[in-house]
């Protein structure tokens, strides 16, 4: 179970089994695991607050705009004054709702089917003794593995709250009458009527190569944690918690660097068929990940496929450090099963 300090071959998790919770777990202490299972959730309510509820929204919302409607707008910045003066202040939250009820259930099967894949790769073999007291630890291999698993994984939940989000930021009416997607319930419902369930998941395989890149983030961030073990004994020494902060915020710069071009092609998959207005009669779900990549080259060249670095690097490093203290914090606190040993 979550508070055990071993690996328990009794101890059977049913990874994904729950979405919002990230894994289901069978033991003989409910409470303990699912007072655990929440360090799963609130790093997702964590990147609401600090990612919904303040400016770093915007920068969402810019960078969809920027990916999405190339030719609009010069860059970030006219991107940011346009729309304030011909849409409103409020118009960069356009969009916001859905990731804001969402993001603490994506996060929260990332995280907790991480956690569950780690512990299987350990328990298959996949370890390397620590440096200096030999307790076996999972590979920087293993990490990677796992994360593009969770990543994987996540694409369940992910996919379906950012095509409507997408669809929500690119309306650039300013009144809500004026648009065709009154909000992300009538955004469903039009998807629905239109292309069925599985117009939802519009922009899948585009998903799924970009989820792919957590591997790196993962990596990364376990590199950095044991990166700054080095620096023990020494003057510029630092706290698990301030490197869990710092790692995390830097791991996700890295992520971004490996993510974006199938970002760029995910979210012009689910932008389908943006500029033009969204049919009311049947239509393709989308088109394939091949075709949009093409066409995003055949416009743009290479720099096609990093529209929105930029606003992705300012939101990035306090949005995903902020997660990763407060994820890597509750697990010790809880005492789980330890997958990393710096």
């Amino acid at each position: 179970m979550a508070g055990d300090g071993v690996l328990d071959g009794n101890h059977i998790r049913i990874v994904g089994a729950v979405a919002g919770i990230g894994s289901g777990t069978i033991s003989s202490n409910r409470l303990l695991d699912s007072v655990a299972e929440f360090s799963r959730v609130l790093p997702g309510l964590t990147k609401v607050t600090v990612g919904h509820g303040s400016a770093y929204t915007w920068f969402d919302t810019i960078k969809t705009r920027l990916q999405c409607s190339p030719g609009i707008y010069r860059g970030a910045f006219d991107a940011l004054f346009t729309i304030i003066r011909n849409e409103g202040p409020l118009a960069l939250y356009k969009g916001a709702t859905p990731p804001a009820v969402g993001w603490a259930a994506i996060d929260s099967l990332l995280l907790g089917s991480l956690h569950n894949y780690r512990l299987f790769l350990i328990r298959n073999g996949m370890t390397e003794p620590t440096p200096g007291s030999g307790t076996p630890r999972l590979t920087m291999v293993g990490h990677g593995l796992a994360g593009v698993a969770a990543g994987v994984t996540s694409t369940i939940i992910a996919t379906p709250i950012e095509h409507i989000k997408v669809k929500l930021q690119l309306q650039s009416q300013r009144l809500i009458s004026d648009r065709q997607f009154k909000g992300p319930i009538d955004c469903v419902r039009q998807i629905l009527g239109v292309q069925g369930p599985l117009g939802l998941w519009s922009g899948f395989t585009g998903s799924v190569a970009f989820r792919l890149n957590f591997g790196f983030m993962f990596l990364s961030f376990e590199s950095l944690m044991r990166a700054s073990s080095t620096l023990n004994g020494t003057p510029f020494e630092m706290s698990t918690g301030t490197a869990n902060f710092i790692s995390g915020g830097l791991g996700s710069f890295v992520f971004w660097i490996f993510a974006m071009p199938a970002d760029n092609i995910k979210n012009r998959m689910m932008s389908y068929p943006h500029p033009l207005p969204y049919p009311t009669g049947s239509v393709e779900l989308s088109p394939s990940f091949w075709a949009t990549a093409k066409s995003i080259h055949s416009q743009h060249g290479l720099p096609g496929f990093f529209r929105g670095l930029g606003p992705c690097f300012l939101r990035a490093f306090p949005v995903n450090a902020s997660a990763f203290f407060v994820y890597e914090g509750l697990l010790r606190v809880l005492g789980a099963e330890k997958t990393r040993h710096s």
